[in-house]
């Protein structure tokens, strides 16, 4: 299967921010009201429509030690989208697009990870989208972790995956009078995590 990295690496407001906790292994829980999974498309070539995904869960098992040895899950609603326009979601969860009746269920399941600088991994596994899998590579970088007020241990990451979602079956598209198409083939999927340790 074809492997698709990151193009863009995920970018932290502080230059600063790296694990204030010695040893963040363990299993971890998404914590979804504070965390975004946004995607972005340019429409019509000339500008950028951003949405969210506002339904979803996931669980991290971290092993700072043997970062080989950690994993990573995810499950998105496919119909939770939001790009703050009802007559365009409504098209997006169409049959056109993602099909949401059919497929109503978008998932990650990471198969290997590997460190490539210190707060800086690796992740590769399988995505599926519209009853399609295929192989990725999404690069995450630890943006922090601490204990909170309430006594949670909590670690953030941030990624980022480029992709062509024509790979997965999404191929409507509109050719425009003046050239070019309405949709790009290449999609912008956004992570910003932060999940609480469980065990």
């Amino acid at each position: 299967m074809a492997k698709h990295r990151a193009r863009e690496s995920a970018v932290t407001d502080f230059d600063d921010a790296t694990s204030a906790l010695d040893d963040v292994s363990g299993d971890y829980t998404v914590d979804v009201a504070h965390t975004r999974i946004g995607f972005r498309a340019r429409h019509a070539m000339v500008t950028t429509v951003r949405g969210t995904f506002g339904d979803f869960e996931g669980t991290a098992h971290l092993d700072t030690r043997d970062p080989g040895s950690s994993s990573v899950t995810l499950r998105i609603d496919a119909g939770s989208l939001d790009t703050q326009q009802p007559d365009r979601d409504a098209h997006l969860r169409s049959a056109d697009f993602l099909d949401v009746e059919q497929f109503p269920e978008i998932t990650f399941v990471s198969t290997g990870v590997e460190r490539v600088e210190d707060d800086v991994y690796d992740v590769t596994g399988d995505l599926t989208v519209k009853g399609t899998t295929r192989e990725v590579d999404i690069e995450f970088t630890l943006t922090g972790s601490a204990q909170d007020p309430f006594g949670n241990v909590r670690v953030g990451f941030e990624g980022a995956l480029a992709l062509k979602r024509s790979e997965w079956g999404l191929v409507w598209n509109a050719a425009l009078e003046t050239g070019g198409v309405l949709v790009s083939d290449r999609i912008q999927i956004e992570f910003d995590v932060s999940a609480i340790k469980t065990a």
